[in-house]
């Protein structure tokens, strides 16, 4: 007996070095995990730069293909290197409940990991690289707003001035813990801090550098100019359909417990769900409406549940889900003839899409998160609305005096293919005319423009 209590006591005396010595290994895993979830869940937002390629490359007019390709992988190279430069510092470094970071390259500091600290949760690099593709994402809205007009060092001038200092100074209000955190603002995964800023920018382009040719007539009539390739569209809509799971599932910011895990499933269900149905909502409102359901309009609903339910796609169940993505369908049928009565030409239906839809899904967080508020997420719409359109007027009106952004008639005709770069993206195929209708005006559909 006495043997064996000596045994139990000195198990208990060693117990406690067993525990710490298995915490260890579990603080690790989880440092690794969540790592891990950063640099997995940011390859997937990277993807989405190909999905908007895909997606504008089919929805402008053929004379124009190659250059939007162009565009959109330089961009994704501007924001990489802006943001390393300035914009991350300015987005997270000591913002401490103000209105912007500190100015500065950023550089990581894995130090107390490397000695075996594991408390600050993931690597540095890993957290940089994820919010970088964010970044990319915002400016990948402008680009395909202004098509087939803009010029393409004008252009990439604006990208830089995104990226680095629009896109990070406002994403400090509410991700960098600024003063719109402080007041309670919610944003998830970015519908008004990705979406509507890339939105808002892409709006005041769009005013600035005036509709392409043609596009709208006497009377109100809106000419509709065809898209050169809808598989190709569609092809772009499922890329960015998948990306998706990568922007809202990574945005948990964490995959090391269970917890986590469940919310970041339930965060990839919700985001399928509400796309499929924006998509479905969409489909039958262009039905109603034209008596024809639209391709374009399709690919329009899905991305538009997918702009709605990023704001807050934690909180919803599965019918909320699809509810929140149904009235992004529904609302983006009736923005696209909306901006053409203004007379505001959007190549692509971005301002559509991921304005108006990211105001909604902006607005729609409270209705399944009680610890948000209406007036709260309200201030935050408008607060991040005004600071976009001042500065991106002033950025485009600066550029417009200085290099020029909108190429001439001549060129505009011929093609920015042509134009602005010396090479065809189908130099096989001959055009039948230089204003051809080969090519598109976007997501606006000929059916729907015909009304």
């Amino acid at each position: 007996m006495k043997k064996l209590i000596a045994v139990l006591l000195a198990g208990l005396l060693v117990l406690p070095t067993l525990v710490l010595a298995e915490d260890a290994p579990v603080s690790e895993m989880t440092y690794i995990l969540n790592t891990f979830s950063f640099l997995v869940m940011g390859i997937l937002v990277m993807w989405m730069a190909a999905g908007f390629a895909m997606l504008e490359a089919g929805l402008v007019r053929s004379k124009n293909v190659a250059t939007i390709c162009l565009k959109n992988i330089s961009l994704f190279g501007i924001a990489g290197i802006l943001f390393y430069i300035v914009g991350y510092n300015l987005m997270y470094a000591n913002v401490d409940g103000g209105f912007m970071g500190s100015f500065g390259f950023w550089s990581a500091d894995d130090t107390a990991a490397l000695a075996g600290d594991y408390s600050g949760g993931y690597s540095g690099a890993s957290d940089w690289f994820f919010q970088m593709v964010f970044c990319g994402a915002a400016c990948s809205v402008v680009s395909g707003c202004v098509a087939e007009r803009v010029k393409l060092w004008g252009f990439l001038a604006f990208c830089v001035i995104l990226t680095g200092f629009i896109y990070p100074i406002q994403g400090s209000w509410g991700w960098g813990g600024g003063w719109l955190a402080e007041l309670g603002f919610s944003d998830y995964a970015g519908s008004t801090i990705v979406h509507s800023v890339g939105g808002w920018a892409a709006l005041t382009g769009a005013i600035i550098l005036g509709a392409r040719k043609g596009k709208y007539g006497k009377g109100g009539r809106v000419n509709p100019l065809p898209g050169s390739n809808i598989p190709m569209a569609t092809l772009g809509t499922f890329i960015l359909w998948m990306g998706w799971y990568g922007f809202n599932g990574g945005s948990v910011l964490a995959l090391g417990d269970a917890a986590s895990a469940i919310e970041m499933s339930n965060v990839m269900v919700n985001t399928n769900m509400a796309a499929c149905g924006g998509m479905i909502a969409a489909m039958i409102m262009v039905q109603v409406m034209y008596k024809k359901v639209d391709v374009t309009m399709a690919l329009n609903g899905a991305l538009a549940g997918l702009v709605s339910i990023t704001a807050g796609p934690a909180t919803p169940s599965l019918g909320a889900a699809v509810l929140i993505g149904g009235v992004g369908g529904v609302l983006v049928v009736l923005a696209v003839p909306f901006f053409d009565k203004l007379k505001i030409d959007d190549v692509v239906g971005a301002l559509s899409v991921h304005l108006v839809c990211g105001i909604w899904g902006t607005m729609a967080v409270p209705i399944t998160n009680p610890e948000t508020s209406f007036f709260t997420q309200l201030i935050g719409v408008l607060a991040t609305a005004a600071f976009v359109i001042i500065t991106s007027s002033i950025a485009w009106l600066a550029l417009k005096y200085t290099i020029g952004i909108r190429v001439s008639e001549e060129d505009e005709m011929l093609g920015c293919d042509s134009s602005e770069i010396g090479m065809e993206a189908y130099p096989d195929f001959q055009r039948v005319s230089i204003g051809g209708s080969s090519g598109i005006s976007g997501y606006t559909s000929s059916s729907v423009q015909r009304g």
